[in-house]
C-alpha cells in the first residue's frame, strides 16, 4: 500500500525526533495549473480511512482514494516530499489551467 524511500524515512525521523509520532495523512491537495496532487499532513485516521505502517510510521488514506490509486510511493526531493500514486489521480473537468493563465504562461499556447 505505502512505500517510503530511505531519504523520506530519514526526513520523517528527523522531524519527529524528540516528539511523539502522530499519524500521517495522504490526501489530495489542489495544485493550481498542474491539477491535483497527493500530499502529506499530520492527522489521525478516522472511520473512512485505510491505515498502513511503513518505515515505522502510521499512514492514513481515505478508502475511496486508495481504491482509485492502489498504492503510493513517498520520496524526498530538494523541494520536499513527493507522493506518487501507482494509478494516476482521476482527471479534473475542463482545462487544468482554468483562469490562472496569467501565472502559468500557457494561455493561448494550444
Amino acid at each position: 500500500m505505502i512505500q517510503v524511500s530511505d531519504s523520506a524515512r530519514k526526513e520523517l525521523e528527523a522531524y519527529f525526533e524528540g516528539k511523539e509520532r502522530s499519524g500521517i495523512r495522504i490526501y489530495v491537495a489542489p495544485s493550481g495549473c498542474s491539477g491535483s496532487r497527493l500530499a502529506l499532513a499530520l492527522d489521525e485516521a478516522n472511520d473512512n480511512d485505510a491505515t498502513g505502517e511503513a518505515a515505522g510510521f502510521t499512514f492514513a488514506i481515505e478508502k475511496t482514494l486508495l481504491e482509485q490509486i492502489k498504492s503510493v510511493s513517498i520520496d524526498l526531493t530538494y523541494m520536499g516530499f513527493t507522493v506518487e500514486p501507482e494509478q494516476a489521480l482521476p482527471a479534473e473537468e475542463g482545462s487544468p489551467c482554468g483562469s490562472c493563465c496569467s501565472s502559468c504562461g500557457s494561455c493561448g499556447e494550444h
